[in-house]
């Protein structure tokens, strides 16, 4: 199985690119976000490797990282996912970002991965939710703040969070601003402190 290649970009097309490797062309597949910052065509490159073998082909999908990668594995372990819908989601959101967007349960910026609908966004929140892969950065405030909010129970926490998805902030963007402002007030804040806090923290 092929793990990683190193070598020189060919062509890069819509949905893969041709990577010369000692003058072997391996036709590898990825993400439109990988494909972006890919180096020019004549430029050294260098890609974990996911091989997918079927009786029928042999497919190489490519990431700029193990974290990427494994997100790829992550999301495809999901009912109803597969490796079209897991390129969709690693193109609009890069790996920390699909950690933190788990780990504070925002279907809603899941849902924006081409062919993610409601129902599946909601299944993949919930699978993925305590599987975040080790190479992948999580800011723990988020965690807390979603463990917090995963118990049902009151708390200034959870009701700051609430108080600025209410105010139409995006839960992933309103979970960072109220642990950006558990770190300066401490975990003693009470909601009001928490709000004030979390917007002067999504003015910047």
């Amino acid at each position: 199985m092929i793990g990683k290649l190193k070598g020189v970009v060919d062509t890069i097309s819509e949905d893969h690119l041709i990577l010369d490797v000692h003058g072997v062309g391996y036709l590898v597949h990825c993400s439109a976000r990988t494909l972006q910052r890919l180096p020019a065509p004549g430029e050294a490159a260098v890609l974990a490797i996911e091989t997918h073998v079927r009786e029928d082909m042999i497919r190489l999908y490519g990431f700029r990282s193990e974290a990427e990668r494994e997100w790829f594995r992550l999301l495809q372990s999901v009912q109803g996912v597969g490796a079209k819908v897991a390129l969709g989601i690693l193109t609009v959101l890069e790996p920390s970002e699909v950690a933190q967007v788990v780990a504070t349960g925002d279907k809603t910026a899941i849902a924006r991965g081409p062919g993610v609908g409601p129902k599946l966004a909601a299944r993949i929140v919930s699978e993925l939710k305590d599987k975040a892969p080790a190479s992948t950065p999580i800011d723990p405030g988020l965690a807390r703040i979603a463990e917090t909010a995963g118990t049902g129970e009151p708390s200034a926490v959870a009701d700051a969070v609430s108080a600025l998805v209410n105010l139409g902030y995006p839960q992933m963007q309103a979970a960072a601003a109220v642990a950006a402002g558990v770190k300066s007030a401490g975990e003693e804040a009470t909601t009001q402190t928490l709000i004030r806090l979390g917007l002067r923290e999504l003015a910047r």
